[in-house]
């Protein structure tokens, strides 16, 4: 099969281009801003999608807690859905008139909008004009978002030859996992330090307030920076582009790159995703374990995995980017399932005991897909009853045009009774809560990290890899789009995705097929489409 990007010569003293550059002050100043920018824009992000179960009580009407937590994560997901967007508008602006003061200018968006989030009154307070204005600026956030990690990519890799490009660009790949870990760190301080019930009321807030302290951090240190070689010397040359969103949509050279780096940044977005976010939500959701223990646990596993994204950049940078992406995609795939299991197995012998002895099966006709409105057949209650024990479920039609029938193990019932279900439930062996004292900590941790491992491995060179397959003149709007739609739109929206699949099919695990399906998807674009990149000379 013809190879779509290859690798590329081209004379550098032709180009007057430096690769040494890289090695001064100059270039190490400018993976440092690119990254902490990174960081403290997705700590930004992630304190929203940690704290979704919060905004889900204060932001949306009472009457049906699944519908309220899953508006909150299409909330969250809407900041992803914006971002081709804002792909778009920066990547432009980027290509035109420079790198440097674009990345000035997202930083300052996204510290602004998530400080007002914390400022923002409640449902209780104004209605429905509270989770307007939150969706509002999660837009802001989005546009942000989508203009940051194209100029970062292209700023740093402009900047570096082809030597350590990989391990200079990773520091990049590494700045969502330490602003996930940061966002951890700020809502774990400020629930210690608070009651349960301030912090409900009003310290979630807190960690977004903190926000103007790294709004004024990061865009101090941007304002130190020097434009990139590359675009200064396209600029000088008169080698703009007019019309870089054009150029890169409408010419099929380019719109056939684009396609791929989307398959691919999609296939990595959710590999990542499921290693640090999700399984957030699937430990305190579906697992019933204590939200300070997962936070406990996942961050563990990220501090630890952070530097992994430079050894695997710099691996990249010998053997190349492709057998690194293809790697940890492959092993993400085959061991996340197995995985996820263990997990439950680990943290909730019970539940995992139970659902193996005991299974449930919903036999009903009729049921409705209730995502967002209370639930109103007895189909819907049973379901949305046991999406919040944590319960997976077999469903089956029922042979009648009218009830439901619940079994848990050997005992059959017949309609909806709250009481009922629940004693059936304990009967059989399902908590409601896990055991700290049953639960298999080490053994946990492991699988996390092992999680946290693979996703480095899929994610450390993609910021290269991307910078890579474009030319300098189309860079920014050429890495911002695709990234925008495979990390932001089909990887954003899985927290969303993955709950949806949970609260209508009834398996627990079967949201898991999202990332596994397209995952292997990029690992095929990668093996068969996509030619080796990291010798490729980008300073043109």
């Amino acid at each position: 099969m013809q190879m779509w990007v290859g690798e590329t010569k081209m004379n550098m003293a032709q180009m007057k281009i430096d690769p040494g550059k890289a090695r001064n002050a100059e270039g190490g100043k400018v993976v440092v801003a690119a990254s902490l920018g990174t960081m403290f824009e997705w700590y930004d992000f992630f304190v929203y999608g940690s704290l979704a179960a919060v905004f889900s009580a204060h932001f949306f009407p009472a009457g049906n807690e699944t519908g309220a937590f899953l508006a909150s994560l299409a909330t969250f997901g809407v900041g992803f859905a914006v971002r081709p967007f804002g792909a778009v508008l920066f990547g432009q602006i980027g290509d035109r008139f420079g790198r440097k003061s674009t990345l000035l200018a997202t930083i300052i968006m996204m510290g602004l909008a998530t400080t007002l989030i914390g400022m923002v009154p409640t449902y209780a307070a104004i209605g429905l004009a509270a989770p307007i204005i939150l969706v509002l600026l999660r837009l802001v956030q989005g546009l942000a978002i989508s203009g940051e990690y194209g100029g970062a990519s292209a700023y740093v890799s402009e900047y570096f030859g082809n030597r350590n490009r990989g391990l200079a660009t990773s520091w990049i790949q590494s700045g969502p996992s330490i602003g996930f870990l940061l966002s951890l760190a700020a809502i774990i301080f400020c629930s210690s330090i608070l009651s349960s019930a301030d912090f409900t009321a009003w310290g979630w807030r807190l960690p977004f307030l903190f926000s103007i302290i790294l709004l004024l951090l990061s865009a101090y240190i941007r304002t130190r920076l020097s434009e990139s070689p590359v675009f200064a010397r396209a600029k000088t040359s008169g080698d703009l582009s007019s019309s870089p969103v054009a150029e890169s949509l409408l010419r099929w050279e380019n719109l056939k790159l684009i396609i791929v780096a989307t398959v691919v940044a999609a296939a990595q977005a959710v590999v990542w995703n499921v290693a640090h976010f999700y399984v957030l939500f699937f430990l305190t959701q579906e697992v019933k374990v204590a939200l300070s223990t997962a936070y406990m646990l996942i961050g563990l596993s990220v501090l630890i995995s952070i530097p992994l994204y430079p050894l695997f950049g710099a691996i990249s940078d010998k053997v190349g980017r492709r057998p690194v992406l293809i790697t940890g995609l492959l092993l993400s795939v085959f061991t996340l399932m197995p995985t996820y299991q263990g997990l439950m197995k680990s943290l909730n012998p019970a539940l995992a005991a139970a659902t193996e002895k005991n299974p449930v099966v919903l036999i009903a006709s009729g049921c409705n897909l209730r995502l967002f409105s209370a639930p109103v057949s007895d189909c819907d209650k049973a379901k949305d009853f046991l999406y919040k024990a944590g319960v997976s479920y077999l469903s089956e039609t029922s042979p009648s045009t009218a009830g439901m029938t619940l079994k848990v193990g050997d005992k059959t019932m017949s309609g909806f009774n709250l009481d009922a279900f629940r004693a059936a439930l304990k009967e059989a062996g399902y908590p409601a809560s896990a055991d700290p004292k049953d639960a298999n900590y080490l053994q946990a941790f492991c699988l996390l990290l092992m999680l946290a491992v693979f996703a480095a491995m899929a994610c450390a060179p993609i910021a290269t890899f991307l910078a890579e397959m474009f030319p300098a003149r189309l860079r920014y709007t050429s890495i911002s789009i695709p990234y925008s739609m495979g990390s932001g739109v089909i990887g954003g929206f899985f927290p969303f995705v993955g709950t949806a699949i949970i609260v209508t099919t009834g398996s627990v695990f079967g949201s898991l097929w999202y990332p596994i399906i397209i995952a292997a998807i990029g690992a095929v674009v990668l093996l068969f489409i996509v030619g080796e990149t990291n010798k490729k000379d980008i300073h043109t």
